[in-house]
């Protein structure tokens, strides 16, 4: 018969309390660093496009403008067709803060190229003939300077108030002129424009009848200073006066309120246009714009992209407007700011341009 075992001369001590926080510490630093490793290499990953970015200097307008010249990866040393952005509102870098890269990248697989410039520093002080002709220096530039460029195959694309610049452009624009043109949430009036946003912002909110109807009466008031010509001191001694505003924001609104796109409009000559709005603009009145522009362009030129659930800035409504999801999609995952098929949609129409060839190795 076997004897049970002896017990141990020394019993086993409890593992020592600091010892034991140590480890759990280390383990926890060590999951902690593998996380974030692996959440940079996601971010790496997800911001890495597949273009050949070179920074450019361009005379423009009488400055000289920083800007981004992207070109294609794997398709040789061109020369490609160029797509030359036109910005919207406000300060804009070239790659306005990397908003722009997925479109370039789109454009890019379209055999491709795209322009950027930085918007000046005193933009406030332009008009939109300014801003028209900052643009065709900055087409002009591309064609005579850039041998990885084709002259005869050079485009605009333009968000929001470029739809005041880019038919100025295609009408006034020097041989060989401008071939295509993407117009995204572009409008054609400005006081139209303004008062359609007023309105759109405010059934957002929820705003009553008397709530909309003394804005509208706030709007009438300011227009009407604007129509005489009133001094930025004059408007801010108006009882309706946003204190906000400020005085280089009222020589700007000044020199461009009475902007419409129509005469431009008429007077370009017939290239192919794709018209991109979102549903959910609040900015912009998409459907005014698509009949303003079926009326005006040649037959045959014209092709709409609505998208719903897509804000002004072509980004998904719930995203945009969410105040968590918007930074980290904007991180993390970047192309899927967009609602389905919009850069599948433009590279398509690309690709669709007479003289394209996406074929090239």
């Amino acid at each position: 018969m076997s004897r049970p075992p002896r017990p141990a001369t020394h019993p086993a001590r409890p593992p020592h309390p600091a010892r034991t926080v140590v480890r759990t510490v280390l383990l926890l630093a060590l999951c902690a660093a593998l996380l974030a490793a692996g959440l940079a290499g996601v971010v790496i990953w997800q911001n890495s496009y597949d273009l050949d970015e070179r920074h450019v200097t361009v005379p423009a307008a009488g400055r000289e403008l920083p800007g981004v010249l992207a070109l294609p990866v794997g398709k040789g040393p061109g020369p490609f067709p160029l797509v030359v952005f036109v910005h919207g509102d406000g300060e804009v870098d070239a790659t306005h803060d990397g908003f722009y890269r997925p479109f370039w990248e789109a454009f890019a697989r379209a055999g491709y190229a795209s322009l950027s410039l930085d918007k000046p520093a005193d933009w406030l002080g332009q008009t939109m003939d300014d801003r028209a002709r900052e643009t065709t220096d900055a087409l002009t530039w591309a064609a005579h300077n850039r041998p990885e460029v084709d002259p005869a195959r050079i485009g605009l694309w333009g968000a929001s108030q470029a739809g005041w610049v880019l038919p100025k452009v295609v009408a006034r624009a020097p041989a060989p002129g401008v071939r295509f043109v993407i117009a995204v949430g572009t409008a054609v009036n400005w006081d139209r424009q303004g008062e359609y946003n007023l309105r759109a912002e405010l059934r957002a909110e929820g705003a009553d009848a008397g709530r909309t109807a003394a804005a509208l009466r706030t709007r009438e008031s300011t227009l009407a200073l604007l129509r005489r010509g009133a001094t930025y001191e004059e408007y801010r001694a108006s009882p309706d006066a946003d204190r906000e505003l400020t005085a280089q924001r009222w020589s700007f609104i000044s020199r461009n309120h009475t902007a419409d796109a129509t005469g431009d409009l008429r007077a370009m000559p017939s290239v192919p246009v794709l018209l991109i709005s979102g549903a959910d603009d609040l900015n912009v009145d998409g459907a005014e714009t698509e009949s303003v522009y079926r009326s005006l362009l040649a037959p045959g030129t014209l092709t709409v992209r609505r998208y719903p659930g897509t804000t002004h800035s072509l980004v998904r409504t719930g995203i945009e407007r969410s105040s968590w999801r918007l930074p980290l999609t904007a991180l993390f995952a970047p192309r899927a700011l967009f609602p389905p098929g919009l850069l599948d949609d433009q590279r398509r129409f690309l690709e669709g341009l007479p003289g394209a060839d996406v074929t090239k190795p």
